[in-house]
């Protein structure tokens, strides 16, 4: 997969990470979440065009994907698709651990930043804000879902106000346009100020979605 040559892979705290760095101050940092199967380079697409003050953070998720490539969550057979909040929470809690460690070995402030993910990482974007409200800015939500289990959570509202933008194709055969509906009204429910960009494509973003996700990174 092709990367930024701008980028680098390294290890860190026993993640391996792609990464680049800021070329402007106040440097700001933006965690990038890959899908199922995916690993630290697939984010880069939606990297590319994000303002030069953003750190990009790009982990390679912990868990193998039986298929290859790696996943937020550990293979339960059945459950395929379904992932449940309690299912991906101890990744949550170790990207949390991440960002605060990273962020610290860098000297970039992290007490916010911004977060997006594509599929299943789309999934664990909407659970690290709905976990984490205190620690998160501005959120994307690309092809994604929120995981099960997360009604009573939302119903506090813990994302009043929060900026999100959800982006989704009507033609998505792995998480049907109803789920993301769904997931709208939920994240709604829970407070979040919703950006929302639908398109006629499959499982993938569209080219105007491209755009508007990158306005709503540079506000």
């Amino acid at each position: 997969m092709r990367v930024p040559n701008d980028s680098q892979l390294t290890q860190f705290q026993g993640w391996t990470l792609r990464l680049r760095h800021a070329s402007e101050l106040p440097a700001r940092l933006m965690l990038m979440l890959h899908g199922w199967t995916g690993d630290e380079n697939s984010m880069w697409v939606f990297g590319r065009d994000l303002p030069p003050n953003y750190l990009l953070l790009a982990p390679r998720a912990p868990h193998a994907a039986p298929p290859g490539g790696y996943s937020w969550r550990p293979y339960v057979e059945g459950t395929y698709g379904q992932p449940s909040a309690g299912m991906m929470r101890p990744s949550a809690e170790a990207l949390i651990r991440l960002v605060d460690e990273y962020s610290a070995s860098a000297g970039v402030d992290a007490a916010q930043f911004d977060v997006m993910g594509f599929s299943q990482g789309a999934a664990m974007t909407n659970l690290l804000a709905l976990l984490y409200p205190q620690r998160i800015r501005r959120v994307g939500v690309l092809a994604g879902f929120v995981p099960g289990g997360l009604d009573e959570l939302a119903a506090a509202r813990p994302l009043a106000g929060k900026p999100f933008f959800v982006a989704h194709g009507t033609q998505d055969e792995l998480v049907p346009i109803e789920r993301a509906r769904q997931s709208i009204a939920l994240l709604e429910m829970a407070g979040a100020q919703v950006t929302y960009c639908e398109a006629e494509v499959g499982h993938k973003v569209s080219a105007d979605c491209m755009r508007a996700l990158k306005k709503f990174f540079q506000e």
